[in-house]
């Protein structure tokens, strides 16, 4: 069914608000994609709080024209155009639709925006293959804290090295008594 002008500018509203709050929007074809797949997906999606829209390519155009990325073309995006926009982890919508590309392969990545500018496919897939955020952070505390207790061992073996010394004197003496 045909959408009304208002239909229309709504959407390209709700776009126009959510396209400078996204860290990340990555572009699928989802052509081929069943409709248990693609609810499967918007759930997946959901939980990690990436929304996930299909849309036309002239609203994408004029939605992108008002955000200022005028500079890319919707025109160029191959396909049918679904978009993941990830608001908190850059590397997120990547991830998750990598992995479910690859148990739905009818789910192709195109491209997307990263840092205000359009990425290719293969820089989609690298994307994705980059830890989380949370993974990097939990990296940095462990490569923080590694110096700290390999200090807290070696001062703890010169301790007990001490205290088997003073227990060698006092057996000695001990036994000497």
């Amino acid at each position: 069914m045909a959408k009304t002008k208002q239909q229309k500018d709504d959407f390209v509203s709700w776009l126009e608000e959510r396209l400078p709050k996204s860290k990340s929007v990555i572009f699928t074809n989802f052509d081929g994609l069943n409709v248990k797949a693609t609810s499967e997906l918007r759930k997946l999606l959901r939980a990690q709080g990436i929304e996930y829209t299909v849309a036309k390519k002239s609203l994408v155009k004029v939605a992108f024209k008002k955000t200022g990325l005028d500079s890319i073309d919707a025109k160029s995006i191959p396909g049918s155009i679904g978009m993941a926009l990830g608001y908190g982890d850059e590397v997120a919508p990547a991830k998750l639709l990598s992995t479910f590309a690859k148990t739905n392969p009818t789910l192709k990545l195109v491209g997307g925006i990263y840092e205000g500018k359009l990425i290719s496919a293969q820089e989609v897939k690298q994307l994705a293959s980059l830890p989380s955020k949370e993974e990097l952070l939990s990296k940095l505390v462990w490569l923080l804290n590694y110096p700290a207790s390999g200090l807290v061992n070696v001062l703890a073996g010169n301790l007990k090295k001490l205290l088997y010394a003073l227990n060698a004197v006092k057996d000695k003496k001990a036994s000497t008594v």
